[in-house]
């Protein structure tokens, strides 16, 4: 081995981390070439970018409390064998993606084997929001964190966090897939129909939960604006649970599969309703006016009252929110409805404000263009290939004091 090699080793627990990991690969493999060695646990988008993961990354990808449960005792062998694999291999860094309850444990295990261990994480936890402790915790076996969001840096500067990176969001390499050539420009009278993307989420529970708020608020939505055209990207392990709950909905809407199909309807749509997630910065990214909803479980009740952002961190998250586009560009251009407050009188008449030119979709317009300046300011470059940087900086440098940058 030549005193140039470089060492990987990364983690990644579940499929978006997994696109993360894999685009770190690319971006330190056009850097270094063939002087680049890397090992760990992935999915089929690192393995074909060269890893050959300990395991199928699927024995750890669980979500819920009932699944993780059912699954313990393989998870916490999957953390030792991590864990012995990444100390045995001795890398020159460890890169832990996301994940935070498999990948803090694994890197608590090596940090005390090798405290020299250079370890990075990718993918900051929500210390802005809940449980700000853990950025304190994180500090002490983490040598750079590599954030998706632009005010993480500071949040954890503030929170005593670790040396911090923004790195770009991976959302943000598709915007010009996403926005029409043109802009956008809502139909004159009687041109066409008004177009609605709709996406009630990708889980069961959040699809039972809203999808017969959000039938009943596109009928309303119909009599008060007129014809519209209804697109609803479905992903296919609950497109049936979609199908079986569409029979009800009193303007049906065409069903498309696939992110080439989705990105074409957050192109064509002149608003979108949406389950409060991460889409919601997708399409903030697209700059398509959008109303979100989430209806909450018991658990996710029990659980909100404890969130909140926490005192020093005000100054830089100015809105109580939980959508992304609203935390990043600091007001509440996008329009919330949580449990009670999810009606369909409430999402129709949110919607049918945004289906003309008026304050509330010149708002959102605004907002979006200050989210594109945030998202990209400083970087230059796509999320992978900086990413890809400061790693790299970890390997020549070790814990240096980024924080807020």
């Amino acid at each position: 081995m030549s005193a140039a090699e470089r060492r990987v080793f990364l983690v990644a627990g579940e499929p978006s981390g997994d696109l993360l990991g894999a685009r770190l690969m690319a971006g330190l493999s056009a850097r270094l070439g063939e002087r680049v060695r890397f090992s760990g646990v992935g999915g089929p988008a690192m393995t074909a970018a060269g890893l050959v993961s300990l395991f199928p990354m699927t024995d750890i990808a669980v979500m819920g409390l009932w699944p993780v449960l059912e699954r313990l005792p393989l998870i916490l062998r999957r953390i030792r064998e991590t864990a012995e694999a990444a100390i045995a291999a001795a890398p020159d860094v460890l890169v832990l993606i996301d994940s935070p309850d498999f990948c803090h444990r694994v890197a608590r295990r090596v940090k005390a084997a090798r405290p020299e261990q250079k370890i990075v994480l990718y993918v900051s936890p929500t210390v802005w929001a809940w449980r700000p402790g853990r950025a304190r915790k994180i500090a002490a076996f983490t040598d750079r964190l590599l954030a998706l969001l632009p005010f993480e840096p500071a949040a954890h500067a503030v929170l005593g966090g670790p040396p911090t990176t923004y790195v770009g969001h991976p959302f943000t390499e598709k915007t010009a897939l996403v926005r029409p050539a043109g802009g956008r420009r809502l139909p004159a009278p009687g041109e066409r129909p008004l177009r609605v993307v709709v996406l009630p989420g990708s889980r069961r529970s959040e699809i039972s939960r809203l999808m017969g708020d959000f039938g009943l608020a596109l009928g309303l939505l119909a009599a008060r604006v007129g014809p519209i055209e209804v697109v609803l990207p479905a992903v296919e392990h609950v497109r049936g649970e979609i199908e079986a709950r569409l029979a009800d909905w009193p303007v049906k809407p065409r069903l498309v599969a696939g992110e080439a199909a989705k990105f074409e309807a957050f192109r064509d749509a002149d608003v979108a309703l949406a389950a409060s997630g991460t889409v919601t910065l997708e399409l903030a990214l697209a700059g398509l006016p959008t109303v979100a909803a989430y209806r909450l479980d018991r658990l996710g009740r029990l659980i909100k009252r404890f969130i909140d952002v926490p005192e020093p961190v005000r100054p830089i998250v100015r809105v109580r929110s939980v959508l992304l586009p609203n935390l990043i560009v600091g007001d509440k251009a996008v329009p919330e409805f949580i449990d009670e407050d999810c009606t369909p009188e409430t999402l129709a008449s949110a919607l049918a404000a945004l289906c003309r030119e008026g304050p509330e979709r010149v708002r959102q317009t605004e907002a979006f263009a200050r989210l594109d300046g945030l998202m990209g300011a400083g970087l230059g470059t796509a999320p992978g290939v900086a990413a890809a940087a400061a790693v790299l900086d970890v390997l020549d440098h070790g814990r240096s004091d980024v924080a807020g940058s």
